[in-house]
């Protein structure tokens, strides 16, 4: 099977927590500050006003590597690096200009997908690691063919239970980057600790492998 060679690394993503938190701003430019190119910015069904909050704590130079899942007048207002839209049929926003991603559920619907975005996240890789309900949509056999394909590539993430222990098969079979959220955030109580340090270290492994 072929490893992606694309800058002899893949792109690492992490996504943050679904719900606001207080430490929240440190630990993220703290992840800035270790290394991290690129935050998706994911708060579903929140208020643009604790975004806007949260990314005002947050340095010019962070917002230039965060991307936003929703309220995306805020990409223009803070100079984020682009745009993100959970699905595959949204349309994208009538005039806007830049970088953009797509969620995408279906292998079938990738070859499409990638066609008018930056890149896309396939989602469902393995059972999520924050959300019980979300299990994993493929056999490793449907990602094998799917990578011989073609179909899998540089610009294809993978996106659910994504951890320090599968990172080396999804580098392996081609995913040009992969998306990391529970792996990483189920190392901080956010409604118990204050140190973080425990997250950054993971992180730093992450990275590593990440190569």
């Amino acid at each position: 099977m072929q490893v992606n060679r694309d800058n002899n690394r893949m792109k690492l993503i992490v996504m943050t927590q679904p719900t606001f938190f207080v430490e929240e701003d440190k630990i993220l430019t703290s992840l800035f500050d270790e290394g991290l190119d690129c935050l998706h910015l994911h708060k579903p069904g929140s208020s643009p006003m604790y975004a806007e909050r949260l990314l005002t704590l947050l340095s010019d130079d962070c917002h230039s590597k965060i991307v936003v899942h929703d309220h995306f007048y805020l990409k223009e207002e803070y100079k984020l690096r682009g745009i993100h839209i959970d699905d595959s049929n949204t349309p994208i926003p009538q005039g806007y200009k830049g970088k953009i991603s797509r969620t995408c559920t279906r292998i079938d619907d990738l070859k499409e997908v990638k066609r008018h975005v930056d890149y896309v996240f396939l989602k469902s890789i393995f059972d999520s690691q924050t959300q019980t309900n979300e299990k994993s949509s493929f056999t490793a056999n449907q990602l094998e063919n799917a990578a011989k394909k073609g179909l899998i590539d540089r610009h294809v993430y993978a996106l659910g239970g994504m951890n320090i222990d599968n990172l080396r098969w999804a580098k392996n079979l081609g995913f040009g980057g992969v998306v990391i959220c529970g792996d990483l955030w189920n190392r901080f109580n956010i409604h118990q600790e204050l140190d973080y340090k425990a997250l950054i270290a993971h992180f730093e492994k992450i990275r590593k492998i990440i190569g």
